[in-house]
Order: structure tokens, then C-alpha cells, then sequence
């Protein structure tokens, strides 16, 4: 019999390609399916990246926004020039926001595994690093939004009062219950409202996000009394894609909210989910700590920390002689983490240290500074992302494939974020404020 006439597929213009070269590589296409895939993910987790204020970032490491505050008029005087205001308004201040390090998430598919897989191996994994990356960038923009909540506005100059940020209480009492009951979040909906209007935000770009058991609360109770757009229902309005709106603030859920100093990873109402992610204080994100070394290892105290193992930290003995570096997270408990020190030793415990997360350049939070953290209300301009690199997908070829008989594939982005206009900025809470970071 005639050998089969196999479509090219794979093959870029039926180029007869036998490995990984370029333009000859059989499976030139498919790498294509993965990027889609990646972008997919990643579009689909994250909604606050257009929410927010963003801007590409090139040839620097940070970028510059600018504030003017209010300024004055009166009525002119016949005869006399009109030379400016006297106070010399308006005035004028800045925000810079610095890039973090570049942040990847990769996996190695072997050839072989790939070949014999009954599943679209390739998909699933790019799926989960979109994933990986949206959950990043959603925490950190919403973090930032909190900590702006919780500031005076940039404009200090003498004789001129600009708003800052807000903070409402839903309840007096901190616990799931007062966070997630209806009426509590209605009445403190109402009350953001008008305070956004008091302090002259925009209305265009108003929106709300909440964990999703305090979404989910707000469709019971809000079906009907007129509050949902009627023209939305069904699986449209269990969504989740900002359908529920009150006193004209559309309202989006998601598990990336820091909701009482935990994210919403629990499948109960007590939400027993860890605050996963990079725990850091203000400014440079350095925080001070105490230590103990016994041989190489350096046990590192710090109330609710929150690293996890494998995390980079770059270690500062402030004091004894420990090796300060960059070093890997061995271990973790609550409250204390141990790293591995290149040298041996013995250093009694309780002595000065710092440490900061490896890669992280802007100060957002610990667990500690969103215990009573359940919500967040903002208008477009409460926080600024930066973007050097957007998300991006890469995958091994050449000689590096033939070598390992599989691909790298990885997706990677850089990007910073923090609060750009406090009074845009609308948190709410339960129990005592949580005090600004």
C-alpha cells in the first residue's frame, strides 16, 4: 500500500521540519495553542487590571504620577491685572511607583508524557500558569487599594486640605458573620457612596470588590428589592462579573480580596485559607525581626509572617554573626521561618535581624494589617499599576529541547502597583480599623 499523504499540522507551509529548528521544527504551530492559552488564563483571573489606572513602563525602574489639589476663584477687581492666584495654587505633589522583580511561573513537559497523555497536557498546564499570574497582580492591586484607604492625601501644603482615604465599619463586632451579612454591606455601601461624593470622586469607574460569600449574600438579599439590573439574571447573575450594583457602584467578587487577613481559599464560612503571598511593612517592604543560629541554621522570628517554604528572602544580621544574603525559606511555622546560613555557628536567639522578600519592591502589607480588612470600594483612580513587561509566554527550543527531550514552558511579567488618590479609596471593615502601613 502507498504511505499516507499525513497533513501538516505542526508545520509551518508543509515544511518537511523532523525536529526543533526554526522554521523545519514539526510542531512549529502548536507552540502558538500554548501562548493562547497562557493569555486565556490570565484574562479570565484577574479583574483588576482594568479597573485600575495602568501604564507600560520602559527604560526606567519606576514611574512618576502626578497630584495638583483644588484651587481657588474669586471676583476681579476693575482696573487691576489678573497675575495668578495669590496663594500660588495649585499645589503640587508625587507619587512614584517602583517596579517589582520579574515574576515567573514555569513547568517541564517531557516529551514522552506529552506523547502518551490521553489530555491536552500543554493547555492544562498554561491555563495554571495564567492562573498563577493573575492571582499575583489581583493581591497585590488589592492590598495596595487598602493601604490607600488608609492615608492622608499627598497635598500637605500649608493652608490647603485635600481628602484622603476612607474607612468604614460595618460592625463593631470582627468576625465572618458581621463581614458577610447583607444589611451590614448595604448600609455601608450607601455610606461610601456619599462619602465619594462629598470628596468630589467621579462617579464614572465606581466599583466594589468583595470575597465571594459576602457576594453571593448580597444576591439573597438584594434580588428583590429592585437593587439588581433586571435585565440580567440566571447564569449571568451568579457570574460574579459585576452584575449586583448599589447606590451605582457595580460590584465584582474574588478570592484574591484580603479578606480578614486571609484570602478565600476555604470552602467554609470560616475561612481557615492562609494569607498566601509575599508578606511585607511599609516603604521597601524591610522588616525588622529577631534570629537564633544553631550550626548553619538561622530560625528567624516574626509574628504571622506569612512566607511560605521555597520563598527567596534577603536576610540582614543587624546584629551577631550571622551570614547576611539572600537565602531560600526551609521551613515554616506561624510565626517563625528558618533559612539555611553558609557558614556555622552559634547565635543566641533574640538577636536583630531584618529581612525582606527577594524581588519585591513596594510595601504591601502583612497578614496582620487586613484583620479586619473585608472589603474594598474605589473609583479608577485609586491605584496605579505599572507594567514593564505585560504577561508573556516563552518556551524552549533548539538545542536546549533536544538536550532535556521536553520544553520549558513559562510565562513571566513585571509590574508594580500601590494607591495613586486615597480619597478613591473606600475600605471596609469589621471590628477596629486596622491602622495605615
Amino acid at each position: 500500500m502507498a504511505d499516507a499523504n499525513q497533513v501538516g499540522v505542526g508545520r509551518i507551509n508543509l515544511s518537511s521540519g523532523v525536529g526543533y529548528d526554526g522554521a523545519g521544527d514539526k510542531y512549529a504551530t502548536y507552540l502558538k495553542l500554548f501562548s493562547g492559552e497562557m493569555f486565556k488564563g490570565f484574562q479570565h483571573n484577574t479583574i483588576a487590571r482594568d479597573l485600575v489606572t495602568k501604564r507600560t513602563l520602559k527604560n526606567g525602574k519606576s514611574l512618576q504620577f502626578i497630584y495638583t489639589g483644588r484651587m481657588t476663584s474669586d471676583y476681579h477687581q476693575p482696573g487691576t491685572p489678573i497675575l495668578g492666584n495669590a496663594d500660588k495654587a495649585p499645589p503640587v505633589a508625587e507619587k512614584t511607583i517602583v517596579m517589582d522583580d520579574l515574576l515567573v511561573s514555569s513547568a517541564f513537559v517531557y516529551d514522552l508524557d506529552e506523547t502518551l497523555s490521553h489530555y491536552d497536557l500543554r493547555g492544562e498546564i498554561s491555563r495554571k500558569i495564567g492562573y498563577a499570574l493573575a492571582e499575583n497582580y489581583d493581591r497585590k492591586i488589592f492590598r495596595a487599594i487598602a493601604k490607600g484607604a488608609r492615608q492622608a492625601s499627598p497635598i500637605s501644603a500649608t493652608g490647603f486640605v485635600e481628602p484622603g482615604g476612607t474607612q468604614i465599619q460595618l460592625n463593631s463586632t470582627q468576625n465572618n458573620t458581621q463581614a458577610t451579612t447583607a444589611s451590614n454591606l448595604v448600609t455601608g455601601f450607601y455610606d461610601a457612596a456619599a462619602v465619594l461624593d462629598e470628596k468630589g470622586v467621579s462617579s464614572d469607574g465606581r466599583v466594589a470588590v468583595l470575597n465571594p460569600r459576602q457576594y453571593y449574600a448580597l444576591i439573597q438579599q438584594t434580588g428583590d428589592n429592585g437593587l439588581i439590573n433586571r435585565d440580567v439574571q440566571g447564569t449571568g447573575l451568579q457570574s460574579g462579573e459585576g452584575v449586583v450594583s448599589i447606590a451605582g457602584i457595580k460590584i465584582y467578587k474574588s478570592m484574591n480580596l484580603p479578606f480578614l487577613g486571609k484570602f478565600g481559599t476555604a470552602n467554609t464560612i470560616s475561612n481557615a485559607g492562609s494569607f498566601i503571598g509575599q508578606s511585607m511593612d511599609s516603604g521597601s517592604g524591610r522588616q525588622t525581626a529577631t534570629y537564633a543560629r544553631s550550626g548553619t541554621t538561622i530560625t528567624v522570628t516574626l509574628n504571622a509572617h506569612g512566607l511560605s517554604v521555597g520563598d527567596k528572602v534577603v536576610f540582614d544580621a543587624t546584629a551577631g554573626g550571622g551570614t547576611s544574603g539572600t537565602y531560600t525559606v526551609a521551613t515554616v511555622a506561624t510565626n517563625t521561618f528558618t533559612i539555611t546560613d553558609t557558614v556555622s555557628g552559634t547565635v543566641s536567639g533574640g538577636t536583630a535581624c531584618a529581612f525582606n522578600i527577594a524581588g519585591v519592591n513596594n510595601g504591601y502589607g502583612e497578614a496582620g494589617d487586613f484583620a479586619g480588612s473585608c472589603g474594598l470600594i474605589f473609583q479608577k483612580e485609586a491605584a496605579g499599576v505599572v507594567e514593564a513587561i505585560g504577561p508573556q509566554v516563552q518556551v524552549t527550543n533548539g538545542d536546549i529541547s533536544v538536550i532535556y527531550q521536553g520544553d520549558v514552558i513559562l510565562g513571566r511579567m513585571a509590574m508594580g502597583a500601590d494607591y495613586l488618590n486615597p480619597a478613591a479609596c473606600v475600605e471596609l471593615h469589621v471590628g477596629t480599623a486596622d491602622a495605615a502601613f
